[in-house]
């Protein structure tokens, strides 16, 4: 079931940690006043994921292509959700009453990125690409606490720091995603490694996940800005 290219604690640790973000996401929606918006959270993800997993289990994920089987399946299929999503009005009324703190940190979930440093010390991922990413999202995970204690405090400089701290894990994201389809181009000219084992039960989750739904919140942070400055 699991991959034996690392150790199976590793992947049960994996598994059981990746519930935090989406009950963390599915919280977000209920704070945020949707109708049934946590179990509605949580009644897509959960089969989404579980469809995702099966798919990797049975090898569907398998071939090096460009771009990735993974991304034209379950990434840009997702990413076209929730943009139609941010613009609905349910989700607009719900940026509304979220606050920004609220909207900031939850981005504490980005520590699950520490998972590309792993995979880099057991040889499973580029260095460049496993570092940028996996430092990446844990100085965008750790310093949201401090961007929401800014915000909460009402700190002068609270909203500034919220652009400045929004655009680093923004861009981060997108350079992040991009790295991924570089390495598998440079993976399938030179047939060297490159981020395949991202496609791995239950890894997949990373490029299924994390690209839409990251920069999904980090777009409800930028409206919300909007929204403030405005006011």
């Amino acid at each position: 079931m699991f991959s034996n290219q690392v150790p199976i604690i590793i992947s049960i640790v994996f598994l059981l940690a990746f519930i935090f973000p989406i009950v963390m996401v599915a919280r977000l929606a209920k704070k945020g006043k949707v109708k049934n918006g946590f179990w509605w959270i949580i009644g897509f993800y959960i089969p989404f994921l579980f469809i995702v997993g099966r798919a990797s289990f049975n090898g569907f994920f398998d071939d090096v292509m460009l771009p990735p089987k993974i991304v034209l399946t379950t990434t840009l299929p997702l990413a076209i959700l929730v943009t139609i999503i941010y613009s609905t009005t349910a989700c607009k009324k719900a940026n509304a009453i979220l606050s920004l703190q609220d909207l900031v940190k939850v981005h504490i979930f980005r520590l699950i990125g520490s998972t590309f440093i792993i995979l880099f010390l057991y040889d499973l991922l580029p260095p460049v690409f496993a570092l940028f990413a996996g430092i990446g999202d844990l100085f965008t995970a750790i310093s949201s606490i401090f961007v929401a204690k800014a915000i909460r405090n009402k700190k002068h400089y609270a909203k500034k720091l919220a652009y400045v701290w929004n655009t680093f894990g923004l861009v981060d994201i997108l350079t992040t995603s991009a790295m991924a389809i570089v390495f598998t181009k440079i993976s399938i000219d030179n047939n060297i490694q490159g981020v395949e084992f991202l496609a791995e039960f239950p890894f997949c989750f990373i490029p299924a996940f994390a690209p839409p739904t990251i920069i999904f919140l980090h777009l409800l942070v930028f409206r919300k800005l909007s929204w403030l400055n405005k006011a």
